[in-house]
């Protein structure tokens, strides 16, 4: 019997990263007949039943999950922005920050395509995050700014890449190893957003030691189900400051001695990053009305 992690299923069959290398693998029979589903990243126990076989006996418990993109076990998720080409769609960026941060999913901040980005753009927003608590990595996967740092931060244990389409994730991974030749795509002129190359998830065996996956890109992401007094705490720069507001229920909106919104107006805590926590806390409000 070996432990093993799925790295994606296809068909039926499942693909199982081994010490004694990847098994293609069915599933025991109580599992065919049951609701679960089987993630990429998840941690199984396999019997071998041939060469390059296996059947999965045991799936063990997860630590965490991502729902989009759905896989299992997931140390860090890599949110990969273009500084430009296409523009950075910063609600959909503070979206992800925040499913991931749901999720009990260290998130880690890529502005790529650095080459085509004014400086002082790229200052802006990189320090932007930066002040709001978040790892912030530079890259171009075209000169190779930051592939040293990225390569390092994937080097160990299960990373996401998510983001947009369009913003050079399997370029990045083409850049860091280039035996994997991904498939890339254009950014539409007509559209300003990019074209989708990668269509299922699956995670990446590399050479430094650690798995990845590049996963299919999009424009649309909801807030995670969370209650409205919660929303506050997916925001890394305002934790120090909800312990100081007047009221313990504070939502940081009108509330008299609200230390959240003093702290925007004297810069603390940035107010486009606060004007997007208002914008999320509307919907979770909408939301709970609606149910």
């Amino acid at each position: 019997m070996f432990e093993g992690t799925i790295l994606k299923g296809f068909s039926g069959f499942y693909y199982v990263q081994t010490e004694e290398g990847i098994l293609e693998c069915s599933l025991r029979g109580r599992y065919r007949l049951s609701d679960q589903r089987f993630l990429p990243g998840d941690s199984v126990r396999v019997k071998p039943v041939g060469a390059g076989k296996g059947v999965i006996e045991e799936v063990l418990p997860r630590r965490t999950e991502l729902v989009r993109p759905p896989v299992a076990n997931v140390e860090q998720a890599i949110v990969v922005m273009a500084a430009a080409n296409p523009s950075p769609d910063m609600s959909l960026l503070d979206r992800l920050l925040i499913v991931i941060e749901a999720a009990g999913v260290v998130p880690v901040i890529c502005w790529n395509k650095a080459d085509l980005a004014r400086t002082e753009d790229l200052e802006d927003i990189a320090t932007l995050y930066k002040r709001a608590g978040y790892p912030v990595l530079v890259t171009s996967a075209k000169t190779g700014l930051g592939l040293d740092g990225l390569g390092e931060r994937m080097s160990r244990g299960i990373s996401v890449l998510a983001g947009p389409s369009g913003v050079g994730k399997s370029s990045l991974l083409n850049a860091l190893q280039p035996g994997l030749k991904l498939k890339t795509g254009q950014v539409s002129d007509k559209l300003g957003r990019g074209r989708h190359t990668t269509r299922h998830v699956e995670l990446l065996p590399l050479d430094s030691g650690g798995l990845v996956a590049d996963t299919p890109g999009f424009s649309r992401l909801e807030i995670p189900t969370v209650a409205k007094e919660e929303v506050d705490r997916l925001f890394p720069e305002m934790e120090p400051y909800l312990s100081q507001c007047r009221f313990t229920s504070c939502l940081h909106r009108q509330e008299p001695q609200c230390a959240v919104r003093e702290a925007v107006e004297r810069g603390e805590v940035e107010a486009r990053r606060y004007a997007r926590y208002l914008e999320f806390l509307e919907e979770v409000i909408a939301r709970e009305r609606r149910y």
